[in-house]
This record gives C-alpha cells, sequence and structure tokens, in this order.
C-alpha cells in the first residue's frame, strides 16, 4: 500500500500501488467546483491518469489554477484538430498566437472560410465531447514517433522531436486522430465543460473559461493592433523559413544561427527607425510631437527601447530628455494600500498626477521647471535643483507601466502625445499546435535578470510572477490599444539564448517548494532549443539588458 498526502485536504490516506491520480482523488471524497483536470504529484504537473507507485504528496489542480488552464486547453485544441481532421481531411489548423483573450487559429483550406465552417467545426467538437472519447498517451522511441509523425505529413511535430536530442517520447491519441502536446491532457473529452469558436478577421478564435470564474467565457475584447505585430512577425519567419522550433534547429544546426541573429536584430532596428520617422514627421506642419509616452508589461525590455529609440531620433535632429515616473511619486504615507494593507507602489494612485501632468503643461507651453527627485529612502519627494525648459528641438521620453493609461495626461493634447506600446510577443511555436506563451519569454527574461542583478533566486521570481501578472492585468493591459505603434521586442532566436543562463538557475529550484513545477515545466520547455551562444549578439541587443554586455547604462 502506499501513503499518499493530499494537499487539498491536508490528510493522509492509504492506496493501493498504481493507483492512477483519478483512483485517488475518488478516494478522498473529494468535492471542487470545477472538478480536477490535472493534479501536482511531488510538485510536477501530471495527467489524471498518472499511475503512482510510491509515496507522494499530491494537490489536485482544477482549471482555476495556471497548470490547469493550460491542460484543459491543450486538451480543447486536441479537440479542435480532431474536428479539423475529420470535416476537412485535406485541410489543417495552425494555433499562431493568443489574442483578444482567446487563441487565434488559422485553418488551411484551398479557400476563404465562412461561417458555416465555424458552426460545423463548433457543432463537430461538441459531438466528440459529448462521446467522451478518452485521450490515450502512448510512449515510444524517439525514432518511431518521428516516423509515425513524418508518414501523417505532420513535418513540424517530426522536425521538433527529431532535433529534441531525446532518446523516448509520447504522443497522443484520440480515436484515429493522433498529436503532440508537451504538457498533460485531461483522462477524455467530456471533461472539457465550456469553450467557444467563433470567426475573428480571417482566421478563428478559440475561446476559454475565465480562470477567475470557470463558468463564463473570457471577455472577448478588440485587440487588432495586437494582432497585425502578430501577423507582421509571422510573414517576416515565413520569409526566413522558419515558422517553428523544429525549422529553427535545424537552421541552426546546419550553421546559420549567426545569420538568423544579424537578420533578427536588423528587423527590430529597421522598426525602431520607422518609429523614430513617424514621431519626427507627425503634424511637421502645426503642433509637433513633444512627449513619447512607452509602456510594457515586466522584462519586455522598454528600458532598452527607449535608448534605442532615442538614437534614432538623435539622428533626426531631435534631442530626447529622459523623464522618469518614479520621481513623481506621492510621499509614502500617501501611498494607497493594495487588498492586504500594503503599500500598492503599482497603483496609478501611486503617483501625485496633479502635480505631473502639472508640470508637462508648463513644459509644454515653452516654461521652465524644476524636476523633482524621490528620496527612496526617506519616502518623501525633494526638488533636485535641476531645471528644464523644452527648446525647439528637444522631445521628452517617458516610460512606466502607466505611460498609455489615459488618466496620466487627460490634459494634454494629443498632437503632442506619441504613445507606444513595447512586449515580447512571441511568434515562433513548437509546432503548428503548441504556441509559445508569450509570457514565459518574458518570466525566463526576469528571472535571468533577477539571478544576475537583483540577488533573486528563480523561486522567488516565479513566487511572485503572479502577482506581477495581475499587476499587468489592471494597469498595462487594458490600455495596449491605445498605442500609436507597438513594438514587439521578442527576438526570433532569443529562447536559444537564455537556454544555457536560464536552465542552471531553474535547477536551483529545490523540489520541495511550490515553485518547483513551474521551473521544471520551463526546464522541459527550454528542452527543445538547440543552445545559441550570444557571443553574436551585439552590445546594443535587447536582450543584453537581461544578460549582460550592453553598451548602455542602465
Amino acid at each position: 500500500m502506499l501513503q499518499i498526502y493530499c494537499k487539498n485536504n491536508n490528510l493522509t490516506k492509504d492506496f493501493p500501488e498504481g493507483s492512477t491520480l483519478l483512483d485517488i482523488y475518488n478516494g478522498f471524497n473529494l468535492e471542487m467546483p470545477y472538478g480536477p483536470v490535472s493534479a501536482k504529484v511531488n510538485n510536477k504537473v501530471e495527467g489524471l491518469n498518472f499511475k503512482v507507485y510510491y509515496n507522494k504528496d499530491i494537490e489536485f489542480l482544477d482549471i482555476t489554477n495556471p497548470s490547469g488552464m493550460r491542460t484543459y486547453f491543450r486538451s480543447l485544441c486536441f479537440i479542435l484538430v480532431k474536428a479539423v481532421e475529420e470535416l476537412y481531411p485535406q485541410g489543417s489548423i495552425s494555433l499562431e498566437h493568443p489574442v483578444s483573450k482567446g487563441y487565434y487559429c488559422t485553418l488551411h483550406l484551398d479557400r476563404s472560410i465562412g461561417l458555416d465552417d465555424v458552426t460545423r467545426i463548433k457543432q463537430k467538437m461538441q459531438e466528440i465531447i459529448t462521446d467522451n472519447i478518452p485521450f490515450q498517451r502512448i510512449e515510444c522511441h524517439t525514432e518511431q514517433a518521428v516516423e509515425l509523425f513524418t508518414q501523417r505529413g505532420m513535418m513540424d511535430k517530426a522536425k521538433l522531436l527529431k532535433t529534441s536530442g531525446q532518446l523516448y517520447t509520447f504522443y497522443y491519441r484520440l480515436g484515429d486522430t493522433i498529436d503532440y502536446y508537451y504538457g498533460s491532457l485531461v483522462p477524455s473529452t467530456g471533461y472539457i465543460k465550456l469553450f467557444d469558436i467563433v470567426k475573428y478577421y480571417d482566421g478563428l478564435l478559440l475561446r476559454i473559461p475565465n480562470r477567475k470564474n470557470p463558468q463564463k467565457l473570457e471577455e472577448l475584447v478588440k485587440q487588432e493592433k495586437m494582432l497585425e505585430v502578430f501577423q507582421e512577425y509571422h510573414r517576416w519567419n515565413q520569409i526566413l523559413g522558419i515558422s517553428t522550433v523544429g525549422d529553427f534547429n535545424i537552421a541552426c544546426n546546419n550553421g546559420h544561427a549567426t545569420d538568423l541573429i544579424n537578420v533578427s536584430e536588423a528587423l527590430q532596428e529597421k522598426k525602431i527607425a520607422h518609429i523614430a520617422d513617424e514621431i519626427t514627421h507627425r503634424n511637421q506642419n502645426g503642433e509637433r510631437v513633444k512627449l513619447v509616452l512607452i509602456s510594457g508589461p515586466s522584462s519586455s525590455g522598454k528600458t532598452t527601447f527607449s535608448k534605442r529609440l532615442s538614437i534614432q531620433l538623435m539622428t533626426n535632429g531631435l534631442k530626447p530628455y529622459p523623464i522618469s515616473l518614479d520621481d513623481y511619486f506621492v510621499n509614502r504615507e500617501d501611498t494607497p494600500l493594495d487588498e492586504n494593507g500594503e503599500h500598492d507602489f503599482e497603483s496609478l494612485y501611486a503617483l501625485d498626477l496633479s502635480f505631473f501632468e502639472a508640470q508637462l503643461k508648463e513644459l509644454l507651453d515653452g516654461k521652465e521647471i524644476e524636476l523633482p527627485r524621490f528620496n527612496f529612502t526617506t519616502g518623501k519627494r525633494e526638488n533636485s535643483g535641476k531645471k528644464l525648459r523644452i527648446d525647439e528641438n528637444m522631445i521628452l521620453i517617458l516610460e512606466g507601466i502607466h505611460a498609455l493609461n489615459p488618466a496620466l495626461t487627460p490634459n494634454i493634447p494629443a498632437a503632442n502625445k506619441y504613445k507606444i506600446y513595447v512586449s515580447a510577443l512571441t511568434t515562433i511555436s513548437l509546432d503548428n499546435h503548441n504556441y509559445i506563451p508569450t509570457t514565459d519569454n518574458r518570466l525566463l527574461r526576469r528571472i535571468i535578470r533577477d539571478y544576475r542583478y537583483r540577488n533573486y533566486s528563480a523561486e522567488a521570481t516565479i513566487s511572485r510572477w503572479e502577482s506581477v501578472r495581475a499587476g499587468e492585468d489592471k494597469w498595462i493591459f487594458p490600455y495596449q490599444e491605445y498605442a500609436d505603434a507597438m513594438f514587439n521586442s521578442a527576438l526570433l532566436f532569443e529562447l536559444a539564448v537564455l537556454k544555457d543562463y536560464a536552465e542552471p538557475i531553474l535547477r536551483k529550484v529545490p523540489n520541495n517548494c511550490p515553485a518547483y513545477s513551474e521551473a521544471h515545466r520551463l526546464l522541459r520547455f527550454l528542452a527543445y532549443f538547440v543552445s545559441v551562444q550570444d557571443n553574436e549578439l551585439p552590445p546594443t541587443s535587447l536582450l543584453r539588458e537581461f544578460l549582460g554586455g550592453s553598451s548602455f547604462r542602465y
């Protein structure tokens, strides 16, 4: 018999060897309102069909948990793939990127898709769910899996597995349909309770439940600019002939890593130069842009972007001057409190909005001001003694999480402002059915930077990440579509470069802490990439902000 400790109810109970996680869930008589979809076994996420042969600590997860939602979503994707395969034997579907709180998919047919196609796909998906078909996990030699996917014409998966360097691998079967997913699935299709699929521009949008309230779908939000950025970078990837990690690994193994670095860096510089030209030439015959507002989530590379943009603005004859929002904090005793009674420094209202706007207005009216300086030791704002007046060629650069919030500069004329949203929008996929979350890209950047420059462990960074993302959801993401320009700071090759930095840091996360499950997942994810050395990265690269070796001062 086994001893199983259940973290959901803090009880220990005996079970026969070889019991599945689902057997154990039922044996504890747990009643999770939204049902289990996966579980952490000694802090590693496993599917509910996982069999247990030794004593374990187990925590069952539902879709309110990020890992649980990933399990639910992967399973829903497989159902979509099967529905398309049955309806359109000569067609296929690619899951491309998150947008509008759903997931954008491209249906590859020899014609454009119509509303009747969407209706048919949704009905077929519902039939598959109603039939409650089991997901089968099959483990085999990687060579066998590669041969199987090759025979089926699924070369994206064959390339990924062939370049992974793994002796054994696994794939999933759903009836006659096979597919590959790099994490667990639910036991059967009947576990999927809520979804929707709608026509979205030239493709489809797969909609999922809201994590906080799984009985409702995520609210559909319009993100035309975000979609355009993703599609622009996908077009670039297609020109390079690299759409998936398998393509990328093969190119690197064939000696093209330096070419990919050079082209990716050049494309970013071209985009920055284009934004600088837009700022310079906007309203040249009237009110010119005097204030550039740059916002974006954590580890998006805002600081390096603002420095590179400043260089491009200087080549256009402008004099950029950085303004720090940190110097406009209210005195610490006036800082708003969060729900836990702690100072909420992420809040917009931690800033002295009226004072900030008054100073901006004076500057834009041609008056001289004295810039403030916030003393973080005393928690007080002080006079800095630094005077500033905007001359004919000066342009202010303001970077911060609230930069795009309309409440920051409500009375500054729109003609005087240019708003930029920066984020690491990963555009390469593991394969056609496994996208790479943009948050994973940013989290890996932050883990490396925190470890190298802030003396934080990966465990500490991972533990805070959910709170960081909650702040982004509240203060950054609602305003991203207000931007005049969106800049994608992700680089095609970067996860292959981050790999050698991140892996040793992630391996230090101990197995007995909650962050281990995320560290383990990220390590498994990075294993799909070949390593690329950073010696070819230019000193102005956005990645240098996180890895070191930058020619910019931070």
